[in-house]
């Protein structure tokens, strides 16, 4: 199958997932289980860019690698959103566009989704890119690429699992978590997901006894795209406006100490 056929396939079967997805949310009004069909879509298709043969060849080690990467990647986030969704209400990001689209929420709910199909099969792209560079074997980039992606998920993982430890407190209610990897960054989990995407420029631009793949310039798509949607689309900005709006002056003194984005010491004076 051809590079261009097969990528074209995935981002088709990627719109029917998220539209899928969208039938789910007007099911059950609990619009997490997007996030978690939309991890799924992201993993499913990259997994299918990866291991499809092109060209008759076998997969190679990076396509191996890359693919168990991305699959852990997927498999984590995915079960992670599944289990906060059922265990809570809806989504407030999401809420909150539902009330300002008003009764054309459902369509434009829909459509707003296939803009995520559309961020899905760009991702995918990348991924397709990492695992698909043609330098032989597994040389220092690919190393560095496996390191970040694992401390990606790994980092991601803890700001999960500190974030609920929080939430169960009895005295959380009206409270902002500020411990462990809370108190160096207000977004951890936002973080740590935008530096999984860092590592795979590294699978795709190893050089090989030619140089690097003109083709794995595409590999910066994924972390530029999820820097641009998490810090300034769908990711701090409408989750800072529902803390500021449930959390009130606690939130305003937490975000005066402390970095939006990029882990970093609170400030000392105001600590």
């Amino acid at each position: 199958m051809a590079p261009a056929i097969l990528l074209a396939a995935v981002a088709l079967g990627q719109c029917a997932a998220m539209a899928l997805a969208w039938a789910i949310q007007r099911r059950t009004r609990q619009s997490g289980w997007v996030d978690a069909c939309w991890s799924m879509t992201v993993g499913a298709g990259a997994l299918a860019a990866v291991l499809a043969p092109v060209d008759g060849a076998p997969a190679s080690p990076r396509q191996i690698l890359v693919a168990t990467l991305v699959g852990l990647w997927s498999a984590r986030l995915a079960a992670h959103i599944a289990v906060r969704t059922r265990g809570g209400g809806d989504d407030p990001r999401y809420a909150e566009l539902m009330r300002v689209w008003g009764p054309k929420a459902a369509m434009r709910l829909f459509w707003f989704l296939q803009s995520q199909a559309l961020a899905a099969a760009l991702l995918t792209i990348t991924v397709y890119a990492a695992a698909r560079n043609p330098a032989p074997g597994l040389g220092g980039g690919d190393v560095l690429g496996a390191v970040v992606l694992l401390a990606g998920i790994a980092g991601e993982g803890v700001a999960d699992a500190q974030l609920a430890r929080f939430r169960r407190r009895p005295n959380a209610h009206g409270r902002v978590c500020d411990a462990g990897l809370w108190r160096w960054s207000r977004h951890p989990n936002y973080f740590f997901e935008w530096l999984v995407w860092l590592a795979y420029p590294c699978f795709a631009l190893t050089p090989g006894p030619e140089g690097v793949w003109p083709w794995g310039w595409l590999g910066l798509i994924g972390p530029v795209l999820m820097y641009v949607l998490l810090v300034h689309v769908s990711g701090l900005p409408p989750l800072e406006a529902h803390m500021a709006r449930s959390r009130g002056a606690a939130f305003a003194d937490y975000r005066r100490r402390t970095s939006a984005f990029f882990p970093w010491p609170p400030r000392p004076d105001t600590e």
